[in-house]
């Protein structure tokens, strides 16, 4: 499994506008073949800071959505809204310590 994290800096003024396309796509995203899991956090200080953790069954099925007609549109409504540079990184969780 793959975890995916993108962090993602807007314009203050178009936070609503991610936020109301998050929205309308979050299922089809969760639901692309490949993805088992899908969160959207936001930063508890800076308001117009987000990020999505994603679990993927593989880097070949992320490249998959990477590359979908999905994916193409909701990044590129997405990206005309940063007011930074987003940072994207895959990980493979290594432990879970238990209580």
């Amino acid at each position: 499994m793959l975890i995916r994290v993108v962090r993602m800096t807007f314009q203050e003024d178009k936070v609503e506008a991610f936020l109301e396309n998050f929205e309308s796509h979050k299922k089809s995203i969760r639901k692309f073949p490949g993805c088992r899991h899908l969160e959207l956090w936001r930063d508890e200080n800076k308001k117009n800071i987000f990020m999505t953790y994603s679990h993927w069954e593989s880097e070949s099925a992320l490249n998959q959505y990477r590359d979908s007609e999905l994916f193409k549109s909701v990044w590129t409504f997405t990206k005309s809204l940063f007011s930074d540079k987003p940072v994207a990184f895959s990980s493979k969780k290594l432990q879970e310590v238990p209580e």
